[in-house]
């Protein structure tokens, strides 16, 4: 289905970003993942996509610093030529309440969360204008939409990835490009998976189909917005929450 189109996936080796890159790659894309850090976790899941069959690359960068992006988007065009689809999914969460918060604990948080899909979109825009095509997609969170305690830092940034893309996609509509939104719920990755198990069966009970999300039904709907005949599709944002949220 992509043959020789290339992805870019920030935070592509771990949880929902591994996901996608496995998703994409067994449709064929050449996959660049990102990666902040973990070399060797990084080189697994790339050797694991090979095993079956996918083709990848990893790429160590921080998307919090728009040098660094810059050079990383030069390396993958330097080995592949060109960049198709770029989905934002890097993000980290510093927890706390805010009184309690630190101005740094902000800054990091949408510096990671916001700024680095600015610092990433930045970097291939150009190449995307003048290849007259490309699909941008942003991994938001339910928790953009709904605020959550000890997360004002975490929600803010998620909830900015909503205007960035509505934004970014009506100045690139007549240009071939397209810009969406992709917000998760609870999805079984090692970051929920940290929370204490009474906080997480709290969240369980609240959540319709009575479940967690899977990395794969995000990776799904990725792969769709990439598609050909998704073009039509721009400035939307997609909910996969099992119902908790319903917009």
């Amino acid at each position: 289905m992509f043959s020789g189109r290339v992805a870019i996936v920030t935070g592509g080796t771990r949880g929902i970003g591994a996901a996608i890159s496995e998703e994409l790659s067994r449709a064929n894309a050449n996959v660049a993942a990102g990666y902040n850090k973990g070399k060797d976790s990084a080189e697994a899941c790339a050797a694991r996509i090979r095993d079956d069959g996918g083709k990848i690359s990893v790429h160590q960068g921080r998307v919090d610093d728009f040098d660094d992006c810059q050079r990383v988007v030069k390396e993958v065009m330097d080995e592949y030529g060109r960049v198709d689809f770029l989905v934002n999914n890097a993000g980290i969460t510093l927890d706390k309440t805010l009184r309690k918060m630190t101005s740094e604990d902000w800054w990091n948080v949408i510096n990671v969360n916001l700024s680095g899909a600015f610092n990433m979109t930045k970097a291939v825009l150009e190449h995307m204008i003048e290849r007259g095509s490309g699909r941008v997609i942003n991994i938001s969170s339910v928790i953009g939409s709904t605020g959550n305690i000890g997360q004002a830092n975490y929600a803010a940034s998620k909830a900015g990835l909503f205007g960035f893309t509505k934004s970014l996609a009506l100045e690139t509509a007549n240009k071939g490009i397209t810009a969406n939104v992709v917000a998760p719920g609870f999805i079984e990755t090692e970051m929920v998976g940290a929370m204490p198990p009474e906080a997480l069966e709290k969240v369980v009970n609240k959540i319709p189909t009575r479940r967690l999300g899977k990395p794969h039904e995000i990776a799904r709907v990725v792969k769709f917005l990439c598609e050909d005949d998704s073009g039509y599709i721009t400035g939307a944002a997609f909910h996969v929450n099992g119902g908790l949220d319903m917009l």
